[in-house]
């Protein structure tokens, strides 16, 4: 009687035991998937942002032809650029020498500044 309790109390801690572990491996085995639901969702997320970096260089390929065909109307805006710079210098010239040739008119004909 002794040994058929103590072979009871045996197997029902096998069977416990055998639970806990069945129980902690399926624990193990649902994050295990729940790490692959993620994994995957990952994936495709970066997926997208992969055809999105692959839209975008291509899209600053074009962006850089074009903007090499401009070159040349750049340095043309900016060889324009330093001539008009250059005739303001002129024409601030001539408006002193103007100002300083009418001072001397009206000084030889004595005619009041107006």
């Amino acid at each position: 009687m002794e040994q058929d309790h103590l072979a009871e109390s045996l197997n029902d801690l096998f069977t416990n035991v055998s639970r806990m572990i069945r129980g902690e491996l399926q624990e193990t085995n649902n994050v295990l998937g729940l790490v692959e639901k993620m994994n995957t969702r990952v994936a495709e997320e970066y997926k997208g942002f992969g055809d999105v970096a692959s839209g975008l260089r291509i899209f600053v390929e074009q962006l850089k032809s074009k903007s090499g065909s401009f070159d040349e109307y750049v340095q043309q805006i900016d060889t324009i650029e330093q001539q008009v710079t250059e005739f303001e210098a002129v024409i601030s010239m001539l408006d002193k020498y103007v100002s300083l040739l009418e001072s001397k008119v009206q000084s030889a004909y004595q005619i009041p500044p107006s």
